[in-house]
């Protein structure tokens, strides 16, 4: 939506200003061209101080339309130099580019670090998804979902307390993810405020063409005044030899150009994201909930009827709490709660960061994109269930147990080239589905 902003301000100066300006636009196309494309690079994530191209923009454009508005005299590199010393007190553009500077940083600072945030959400994702269960978590799995068949349960289903207390146990890195998950949600509701209020991002971004054809009118109205002041300060400059043009008598006068709002259309696609957001506030914890319960589909929780891990009956541990540190006492996985997965705690200091960007967009203030890390992707493997799994618990002596190891993922390159966008999976949600089917064909 953002982009399509840009591009039809871009396509309505191309289509307006050809006979709107004659020469003062055809033979300064390039000016506007680069204006519009450092925006979309802005945009985009590259390293471009905004202000900088901005200011930029009107310094070169100034440059141009002050030639060809006086094309009796020559006017050399070094005048035009002097000339732009003195433009902040001369104003020829009006008011124009200071105030295009302080709301156009604003919203593309805002649209910008809004959009990063959704790419880094989807990216955590993408790689969470992507760490491997460990062996003692493939054993569970193995014997909650496939023990009741060896039993000749096969009709049985697993104690939801059960299946909670294995998929905490399996997801319990990824649940860690959850207060700074939920931080980046509120801070992306936060800026969607912005968006749509005091930032004008529909108004702004869509009517830059508007601006720049005011700030030109203004210096065609002023031409004469304008040159005064400048040759008061910089000096007369010498006669050209190349006579004079009657191009800008004919292009006189102010244009108002038509402004076609969407901001409805806005206003809808950020009530829209403001629900999706705050939908997916607790994603992380209440996975496991969603995952014992559409694809293990487990018992309800006062079931004395149903698969224990022993046999059939009720399950009388309680139910572990979210996190690492909560799975010292699973009875149903071992969890070294020591040895936290490296990939996933490079994904918590993503969200952080850009949690840390949002907040300085929703005060108008620029952060860089380019040190997002990229290809934070961990390994691992699981085994198959061995034959002393089903029947009996396993051993929790620390002496005997055997700590999970984690790779060290890699950092390389720099910046967000882009993220999935499929919807939140999750490595054990494609195991549990495969599993479940996998029973369902070797017992029908």
């Amino acid at each position: 939506y953002f982009q399509d902003l840009l591009n039809k301000s871009e396509k309505a100066l191309y289509d307006a200003f050809p006979s709107l300006y004659g020469e003062l636009y055809t033979q300064n196309m390039k000016v506007f061209k680069d204006l519009y494309s450092e925006l979309r690079r802005y945009y985009r994530g590259s390293n471009i101080n905004l202000e900088e191209a901005l200011n930029e923009f009107w310094t070169r454009l100034l440059e141009r339309l002050f030639k060809l508005l006086n094309p009796q005299y020559h006017i050399t590199d070094e005048y035009l130099d002097c000339m732009v010393k003195h433009a902040e007190q001369h104003k020829p553009f009006g008011e124009v580019p200071r105030d295009l500077k302080v709301k156009a940083t604003r919203a593309f600072i805002a649209a910008r670090s809004y959009a990063q945030g959704f790419l880094v959400g989807s990216d955590v994702v993408k790689k969470v998804s992507q760490v491997s269960l460990s062996h003692e978590c493939t054993r569970a799995v193995m014997k909650l979902m496939y023990c009741p068949h060896c039993r000749g349960m096969s009709s049985v289903k697993p104690c939801s307390n059960y299946c909670l207390n294995v998929v905490k146990g399996c997801l319990a890195n990824q649940a860690d993810l959850n207060t700074e998950w939920k931080y980046l949600m509120d801070s992306l509701v936060v800026v969607a405020d912005r968006i749509d209020g005091p930032y004008n991002v529909d108004a702004v971004i869509g009517t830059i063409h508007m601006r720049i054809s005011e700030a030109m009118s203004n210096l065609q109205e002023n031409k004469d005044s304008i040159t005064a002041k400048v040759f008061q300060g910089c000096g007369n400059p010498k006669i050209s030899t190349k006579g004079s043009s009657s191009e800008d008598k004919k292009r006189r006068g102010k244009v108002a150009l038509e402004a076609k709002s969407s901001a409805v259309a806005l206003e809808m696609l950020v009530l829209d994201a403001k629900g999706n957001l705050t939908a997916l506030k607790s994603y992380w914890v209440t996975l496991p909930g969603v995952l014992c319960s559409k694809k293990v589909m487990a018992s309800s929780a006062a079931d004395d009827k149903c698969w224990n891990g022993m046999t059939k009956g009720s399950y009388l541990p309680e139910v572990m709490g979210d996190g690492l540190a909560n799975q010292i006492n699973n009875p149903e996985v071992e969890v070294d709660i020591t040895k936290p997965d490296m990939t996933i705690r490079q994904q918590i200091m993503q969200l952080k960061i850009m949690t840390n960007r949002l907040g300085n967009a929703n005060i108008g203030n620029d952060v860089d994109f380019q040190d997002a890390s990229d290809d934070m992707s961990g390994s691992g493997s699981g085994d198959s269930c061995p034959d002393d799994v089903c029947g009996k618990r396993l051993s929790k002596s620390p002496s005997t147990r055997q700590p999970e190891t984690h790779a060290i993922p890699k950092q390389s390159g720099h910046g967000v080239s882009g993220a999935s966008s499929r919807s939140l999976p999750s490595a054990f949600l494609l195991f549990l589905s495969v599993a479940f089917i996998a029973a369902q064909h070797l017992w029908r």
